[in-house]
């Protein structure tokens, strides 16, 4: 943030859950994905608890496969009946919208002001300061319709990509060519102004749709992760995730 500015900090999330989890079957043909569980506790309350530490208030969750099992989960949660940010949800079951879709159906419940984007099954290992709080602290509306949070593609568990995008030292992306290799891959969390949204294609759309046009106009930001990403995508990165987390608390 520019000097003499307060940061924004969000009071309102939306947790991306809506997606089939194809690359986790077998796992996922009983559950959605973000109920599969990693260190005992279901990915999506990983996600939310996060939240919570945040000092979140209401949190948005999109449903779509398994709908019912994930609005059962979340049952405790819905409306503020408990501890923790209200959970409300957005309905896909008529339709799969992608990212992008998913989180224009949601933009009536998130209201007016940069909210957190954090994806169901985005979790880490902090680091020194929680990595939402130093989101918070770095978004700055005046430069930026999206801020993302960049893990080290090479010191990521369970990634085995070429990575998303190069970063410029103010902290603008440049998204990875077709053949290029790049250092940084998205974690899956952000903050975005609802400017980003200004005009986005009907859905189904993906978000890396908005992104490409904020990175035109030199509005799309990220912020590098500090600890260890865990990319959790295939069953084998599961146990990848696991060991991580055994070998953290150990």
């Amino acid at each position: 943030m520019p000097d003499g500015n307060a940061p924004i900090i969000p009071r309102c999330a939306m947790v991306l859950a809506a997606g089939l989890g194809v690359r986790m079957k077998p796992l996922t043909d009983t559950r959605p994905k973000p109920l599969v569980e990693v260190g005992g506790k279901a990915l999506i309350d990983h996600v939310l608890d996060r939240l919570a530490a945040a000092g979140i208030e209401r949190v948005v969750v999109n449903v779509h496969h398994f709908a019912d099992l994930m609005e059962g989960h979340l049952a405790a949660r819905l409306g503020g009946r408990s501890a923790g940010p209200a959970v409300f949800i957005s309905d896909e079951r008529g339709e799969l919208l992608e990212t992008g879709g998913g989180v224009v159906k949601a933009l009536p419940l998130l209201g007016q002001e940069p909210f957190f984007l954090v994806n169901s099954d985005s979790i880490w290992i902090e680091g020194v300061k929680p990595n939402l709080v130093r989101l918070a602290e770095a978004f700055d509306p005046k430069r930026m319709d999206a801020l993302l949070l960049l893990a080290a593609a090479a010191e990521s568990v369970g990634y085995s990509g070429r990575g998303d995008y190069s970063m410029a030292p103010d902290g603008q992306l440049q998204r990875r060519g077709e053949r290029e290799v790049v250092p940084f891959v998205y974690a899956g969390a952000a903050i975005f102004s609802p400017t980003l949204f200004v005009d986005a294609p009907p859905p189904p759309f993906s978000l890396t749709r908005l992104f490409a046009r904020a990175e035109e106009t030199g509005r799309l930001h990220g912020l590098r992760l500090e600890g260890v990403w865990m990319h959790i995508g295939t069953p084998a990165a599961l146990a990848e995730a696991e060991a991580a987390l055994v070998a953290h608390v150990a």
